[in-house]
């Protein structure tokens, strides 16, 4: 198992800026911010914030395609592959997250804020008490 690497609010912070100005220089307007309720929740609120958007919706069946999909990270693509399907045009979703894994293959739909410097588990100060558990 790779080592697991702490993530700092305040690199949080600095991420969600980074990320907000992509999106807002983009050409793309949304009217909402999608997210499944483990791992992307606290990201799409604080997106939300910065692009004062005022609906997330979480754990939606269906997904349009002018709301933003937003995770903590892109790893697997095993959360990208399973809302893809989910969205009423997946030729214009937009997958937003905070880190990209590095050393995988992107989705074109695919924003982030930052690549992981290796494999190390990143734990996000939302997750901390989880992943804490999980290792006992």
């Amino acid at each position: 198992m790779p080592l697991e690497q702490y993530v700092s609010w305040s690199e949080i912070d600095s991420i969600v800026k980074i990320l907000a100005d992509m999106i807002s220089k983009s050409s793309r307007k949304f009217s909402t911010i999608s997210t499944l309720s483990r791992g992307g929740l606290v990201p799409a609120r604080l997106l939300a914030d910065h692009l004062g958007i005022k609906k997330i919706l979480v754990d939606e069946k269906n997904i349009s395609s002018d709301s933003l999909f937003v995770d903590d990270i892109y790893d697997t693509g095993v959360t990208f592959e399973k809302i893809t399907p989910k969205v009423d045009d997946s030729s214009k979703l937009i997958f937003a997250t905070l880190f990209a894994r590095r050393g995988k293959k992107y989705p074109s739909q695919l924003l982030y804020g930052k690549k992981t410097n290796d494999d190390e588990y990143l734990v996000f100060p939302w997750d901390k008490l989880e992943f804490e558990r999980a290792k006992k």
